[in-house]
């Protein structure tokens, strides 16, 4: 049986909470503008981000570059929007 990494575990643990966090969207149970939303985002595209250190690939980290600028985009509008 072969053992999974480090970095493998954490680029699927990342995968599992961004699609968690899409599924919930979709299936009526997370609104895109809860603040959840864009955390349980930024959370899995830094641990997916993490993951490509190992298996370095450039057009995954860029999608996560924005995923993560597009994340704190979010909660920067919803926390000015609370002032």
């Amino acid at each position: 049986m072969q053992s999974i990494d480090i970095y493998t575990l954490l680029g699927i643990v990342g995968s599992l909470v961004v699609m968690v966090a899409y599924f919930a969207t979709q299936a009526g149970s997370l609104r895109a503008d809860d603040p959840r939303f864009a955390i349980a985002n930024l959370v899995g595209a830094v641990l997916i981000m993490m993951s490509l250190f190992a298996d370095w690939n450039l057009p995954a980290y860029l999608m996560e570059v924005f995923w993560v600028l597009i994340s704190l985009y979010g909660l920067a509008r919803h926390y000015q929007a609370k002032r």
